[in-house]
């Protein structure tokens, strides 16, 4: 092993060398490289080997090119690089080639040598990655994307570009995004082979370079998206490969193809129907030289957001259900949003989405989401009763949804109606008991801020005995906290004493007790010993801490016995299960040792 380690030092002289006779570095520096360098190479030629001594060798090299980029361009010195740089890059292939083949898997690793490899411009090599990671992971579609691209942008060969899709999509024929990628790179092809032949013509040289019409008009990509839309359904795919094809401005009929199939094939699609509609809003405008006024501008708009709703309308009855009103609400809403100077635009707007959201409820095709903007939207407005009937009739509808109960009950809360407490009562018996929590926490809350003390316990009193045991257990914590803060120390004790037997309970109701006692001016410990026995019963099996808290008490406490911290000991380690037992010992033993607060 020294003998290869020796050999490695000695292949790094001449570079090393070069560093100090040009003055990059220092006798001394090169010394410190020569000491790291042996140690890591000492650390790849142990028997196990690990993965990340493999990445500090590389990145250790990679900072020590960096450094000597930064030093040339300090000094200007700009020569030397075959015998010093390039060594250096050709080491660090080495060390990724060795670690690769020894972790065949790691994909970050075989990504991290593609991203070496383009930094440094070794496009030789990154052919060569590139043929080994398809080899080991033809079942990873970015990887073959990866490559394609590479070979279209970076080594401007659109056939290799093509055969590498071909073969990804002999492995992934039904994948969306090599289709996508697929059909982009096509077009990206014929974009490149139409600019050419145009500066050619500028050039009079017209017969150099003669392409095929079809090519230059895009006909592969249509191939592409034929053969991808046998395999892929779906108006959304078809809707993506068209905003692909959008972004080439030689692609009209190509794009009326798509638009063609997509309408053939899915013509009952929300999709369909939502980009045709908004496709009115890409229709001329009036001449510019109509222009005359803003007013004028509002106009032409409102003239176009009339075809989209039209196209709409016709959906909504072609198509009726949930997804083609989301559709048509989602547009109205994005109309209303967006800014205008003119009223009389924004007023209609505004009218329009209304209208739409009342047909959609009409209709009984609107999700919870779409109740949920419409009360925002009704709130903003100031439109309060009808805020509230909208919110009392989307509980009937999704009755059993505590997500359109809590927004439907937040509305109510907001505009103070007076039937909010019985909507509470109505939302208890529809909701179910694992889902009922947050609609307890938010009745309380509202109670708080708005009924006397006496109507407040009430509330509370019926929480606990919900016969929920998620339920019960939050709020006796939050009655608790609540007799404290509103009536202070004896109303306090007055809850603790009347719901300690009732089971279950929490040991934080516990904690929060003994906190309030020790709060007191004069704490008493004989009350203190009362709520950690207390806990001890109910958690003293599962919990150590309780058992430690209660022997710092009696060690701190004025009134306490620390001659009772033996038998509280010897009790625990019997109650005590599995883990807890070790944990407690050890913790016991830092606090006799003055090591634990």
């Amino acid at each position: 092993m020294a003998e290869i380690i020796q050999q490695r030092i000695e292949d790094r002289i001449p570079e090393l060398e070069q560093l100090e006779r040009v003055g990059l570095f220092t006798p001394k520096e090169i010394k410190a490289v020569i000491k790291k360098v042996s140690a890591l190479e000492y650390k790849l030629q142990r028997r196990t080997l690990a993965k990340e001594d493999f990445i500090n060798y590389i990145q250790y090299e990679v900072n020590l090119l960096e450094l000597i980029k930064k030093r040339r361009l300090r000094v200007g010195y700009k020569f030397k690089k075959d015998e010093i740089e390039l060594s250096i890059v050709q080491r660090i292939h080495g060390i990724f080639n060795r670690a690769t083949t020894k972790w065949k898997d790691d994909i970050q690793l075989w990504l991290s040598h593609v991203a070496f490899c383009k930094k440094w411009a070794t496009k030789s090599q990154l052919s060569r990655i590139f043929s080994a990671v398809l080899a080991i992971h033809p079942d990873k579609p970015v990887l073959w994307i990866m490559a394609a691209k590479w070979e279209m942008e970076d080594r401007l060969s659109s056939e290799s570009a093509r055969h590498l899709f071909l073969r990804a999509l002999r492995f992934h024929p039904e994948s969306r995004k090599i289709y996508q990628e697929y059909f982009r790179m096509e077009l990206m092809h014929a974009e490149k082979l139409r600019k050419e032949k145009k500066e050619f013509t500028l050039a009079n040289m017209e017969g150099e370079f003669d392409y095929p019409e079809e090519i230059l008009r895009g006909d592969l990509a249509k191939v592409v998206f034929m053969e991808a839309v046998k395999k892929i359904k779906g108006a959304d795919f078809i809707l993506s490969l068209l905003s692909i094809a959008k972004l080439f401005d030689f692609t009209e009929d190509l794009q009326k193809i798509i638009l063609d199939e997509l309408q053939t094939l899915y013509a009952d699609d929300p999709l369909t129907w939502d980009y045709l509609a908004r496709k009115e809003l890409e229709a001329e405008s009036l001449p510019s030289t109509e222009y005359a006024s803003k007013h004028t501008k509002a106009t032409d708009m409102a003239r176009k957001e009339d075809r989209c709703c039209a196209v709409y309308e016709e959906a909504v009855k072609t198509v009726p259900s949930e997804a083609m009103w989301k559709h048509y609400i989602t547009f109205c809403q994005e109309r209303l949003k967006r800014k205008t100077s003119a009223q009389e635009l924004k007023e209609k707007r505004q009218e329009r989405l209304l209208a739409v959201f009342h047909r959609a409820h009409e209709s009984k095709l609107q999700s919870q989401d779409m109740y949920k903007q419409w009360l925002q939207l009704l709130l903003s407005l100031g439109l309060t009763d009808k805020a509230k009937e909208i919110a009392v009739v989307a509980t009937r509808y999704f009755s059993q949804s505590s997500d359109m109960w809590q927004s439907s009950l937040q509305t109510l809360m907001e505009l103070k109606s007076p039937d909010v407490d019985l909507l509470f009562e109505e939302a208890f018996r529809s909701i179910s008991p694992k889902e009922c929590l947050l609609v307890w926490t938010m009745w309380l809350d509202w109670c708080d801020q708005n009924k006397n003390p006496e109507e407040m316990e009430l509330v509370y009193k019926k929480a606990v005995h919900s016969g929920n045991p998620a339920v019960s257990v939050a709020m006796k914590e939050k009655y608790l906290e609540w007799a404290y803060r509103s009536s202070g120390y004896k109303k306090a004790k007055k809850v603790f004493k009347s719901l300690h037997e009732s089971h279950p309970f929490s040991l934080e109701f516990v904690k929060r007790m003994i906190q309030i006692e020790k709060e007191q001016d004069s704490p008493k410990m004989l009350n203190l010993r009362e709520y950690y026995e207390r806990a001890l019963r109910e958690f003293g099996s599962t919990d150590a801490d309780v058992w430690l808290d209660y022997i710092k008490e009696e060690l701190s406490h004025p009134h306490g016995k620390p001659e009772n911290c033996g038998q509280i000991y010897w009790r625990a380690i019997k109650m005590l299960q599995g883990d807890n037992v070790e944990y407690f010992v050890s913790k016991y033993t830092l606090l006799q040792t003055g090591h634990l607060q």
